[in-house]
């Protein structure tokens, strides 16, 4: 194998965990079928379709948000829901699958990963944000995001709190939020 075409899926895969998807490879030159032969020669191994990950590449804590995020193949997912409120650490909560959003009408044609959940959304991009080399919905954003879809208003209520008190946005945002969730700002 020629030793560019390493060089080319490592310096993809470097910002990704490991990770390289055929779209990705196939923009950067390299045929996909490469993809195939170095997976049979145990240099990448296929852990889904058109998502590849180097073997020799450390595997990271946050492997499967990134996983999630390239499954699309030829778009980005972006991590939402409960998986962006765990990841912002304003809930204690660990979903037991990865959430990821995806454009209206974008329509992938195999089975989404087990333990994936895809929702489809407009985000714009102000609604997005980049953390650990994928991308996520703002905090704003995803408390919004999980009202819609009907989490426990405890836990978005505790989401809203910890948001402010950490920063993440300002006390005008956390009583819009809050007044939007349940119909008054937080209390004094």
């Amino acid at each position: 194998m020629r030793r560019n075409v390493k060089r080319i899926l490592y310096d993809i895969a470097e910002d990704q965990m490991g990770y390289v998807t055929s779209a990705q490879a196939r923009e950067a030159g390299v045929h996909p079928a490469l993809l195939v032969q170095l997976a049979q020669r145990g240099w990448l191994e296929r852990s889904s379709h058109g998502v590849y990950r180097l073997v020799d590449f450390p595997i990271a804590k946050l492997w499967q948000y990134m996983e999630a995020t390239l499954w699309p193949y030829r778009r980005r997912g972006v991590i939402s829901h409960q998986s962006a409120l765990h990841f912002f650490e304003i809930s204690d909560v660990l979903p037991d699958k990865v959430h990821i959003t995806l454009p209206p009408g974008y329509r992938v044609q195999r089975s989404p990963l087990t333990y994936l959940v895809v929702h489809q959304a407009v985000l714009p991009p102000s609604d997005i944000t980049g953390r650990e080399r994928f991308p996520i919905t703002t905090p704003v954003r995803t408390i919004r995001d999980c009202m819609a879809v009907h989490v426990d208003p405890a836990i978005i209520e505790d989401a809203i709190l910890r948001g402010r008190a950490s920063g993440m946005f300002d006390q005008p945002t956390a009583d819009q939020l809050m007044t939007e969730l349940f119909g008054h700002a937080i209390a004094a």
